[in-house]
């Protein structure tokens, strides 16, 4: 901590007295974590600042350690024609990851400020979804026709080798005179043939390729069963748009872990960092908040309705809460295998039926157990058998009910486009709560007599 606060106070410093070039100097020193680090607690006057001190390759450098969603912020702020100078530095993957983060109007006045080839180009790959291959792909690639000799190759490579020095040259890609991909070259295939042979001649043909289309989880799978240092893409018509990379699905599938904990935590609406704007932070959170306070006051709505059996047998109050979250849990077990299984494609939004087979039989025989188990103990507590009935009871009908729901939900909300990590869990814990003080309550009014003044 000694050295990020000493490496904020030297980036201040220089800031303030604008030294460009201790400035850039200063920031290459800097590991992309401490980069990220420090950056983020300059004040937003600073930040703003440091990016125009910075020349455009070097303010993308530093944007490029940054999380998306905070370089966002960064250029937003910037005039428009600042921000393009910039951005336009970036790898195209990195592109459409901040300018997917801006605010529309921002991002339509960078692609404004763009050269018009490079601005159609962005809003095509902006157009896919960003767990695909489209929406992972980089457009930086090597491409030749199949006519072309290797001396064309290697002559297009010297004359432009201060653009390409920053591709990710694994490959170089044959295409016809339509853009279809016909062949692949490794870069040792250049090296001992002679110079004028043609690369339809020494070409792997027929190359491995995946669709603009294909799923993370496709993805994935592709790289698994074939061990290649990139994947070429292909649209609809067949044609070469790109290229994707192992890391690009490492990272998006980290991301897709991420974003799937915030929102099961409650942050909806993007990432959430402390460097954002108090009113955008406490906005995200209250959109959550205020959706479970709707969600309790439903189930809350159920003790109101059987306050009388509650007045009249207060031990009931204290297995509420255990009858409710026991069946939560249990509820929360299914929708974990449903959301696991749908990721994996195991099992499908329509196999309602199926599902609820499975689930059932577990629902009753877990029900039974702990029915057994919570009656037993209320028994033994207060020495009445028909408490430990109605406790025992309830958790058993009530387990049911949440493992059969849980495990439906995601498919149900899969269905209907909703995001099923976002909605089953609220949706589960309304249900399972208002059902688990049902039956305990309803339960306890048919056998109130026999309950006396416990």
């Amino acid at each position: 901590m000694v050295k990020n606060n000493k490496s904020l106070e030297i980036l201040s410093d220089l800031i303030a007295q604008e030294k460009k070039i201790e400035l850039t100097k200063f920031i290459e020193t800097l590991s992309p974590q401490d980069t990220a680090w420090t950056i983020s607690r300059l004040s937003e006057n600073d930040r703003l600042r440091l990016l125009t001190l910075l020349s455009p390759e070097d303010a993308a450098d530093a944007i490029e350690d940054m999380p998306e969603a905070q370089a966002a912020d960064m250029v937003e702020d910037m005039p428009s024609a600042q921000a393009t100078a910039i951005l336009e530095e970036l790898s195209s993957d990195h592109l459409i990851d901040v300018l997917g983060e801006m605010e529309s109007s921002a991002s339509d006045a960078v692609l404004s400020n763009m050269d018009p080839h490079d601005a159609e180009e962005a809003r095509i790959l902006l157009a896919y979804d960003t767990s695909c291959a489209g929406g992972l792909m980089v457009s930086e690639f090597l491409a030749y026709s199949a006519d072309s000799t290797i001396n064309d190759v290697l002559d297009d490579l010297q004359k432009n080798r201060e653009e390409y020095v920053d591709y990710n040259v694994q490959y170089f890609y044959v295409t016809d005179e339509s853009k279809q991909l016909v062949g692949v070259l490794r870069i040792h295939d250049l090296l001992f043939p002679a110079r004028n042979t043609k690369l339809a001649d020494i070409m792997i043909k027929s190359p491995l390729s995946v669709s603009d289309t294909a799923t993370l989880r496709e993805l994935k799978e592709f790289f698994e069963d074939h061990h290649l240092f990139g994947a070429p893409v292909v649209n609809s018509e067949g044609k070469f748009v790109g290229v994707v990379l192992p890391k690009s699905i490492e990272e998006a599938d980290n991301d897709q872990h991420t974003k799937s904990f915030l929102q099961l935590s409650g942050i909806i609406g993007g990432e959430e960092f402390r460097t954002m704007p108090l009113l955008s932070r406490s906005g995200r959170r209250l959109s959550w908040l205020s959706l479970n306070i709707v969600l309790n006051i439903i189930a809350a709505s159920v003790i109101a309705l059987y306050q009388d059996t509650l007045a009249a047998v207060i031990t009931l109050a204290v297995f509420l809460p255990m009858v409710s979250d026991m069946s939560g849990c249990s509820g929360n077990q299914a929708v974990a295998v449903s959301m696991r299984e749908l990721s994996l494609g195991l099992v499908r939004p329509k196999e309602l039926l199926w599902v609820l087979g499975k689930e059932a039989r577990i629902g009753i025989i877990n029900g039974l157990v702990l029915g057994l188990l919570l009656g037993g103990v209320a028994y033994l507590w207060k020495g009445n058998p028909w408490l430990g009935l109605v406790v025992g009871g309830a958790l058993a009908a009530n387990t049911l009910v949440s493992v059969s729901l849980g495990g439906m939900l995601p498919l149900i909300l899969k269905r209907f486009k909703l995001d099923p990590a976002l909605v089953s869990g609220p949706l589960l814990t309304t249900v399972t709560d208002m059902c688990g003080f049902f039956f305990v309550l309803s339960f306890a009014s048919v056998v109130l007599s026999k309950l006396g003044g416990m």
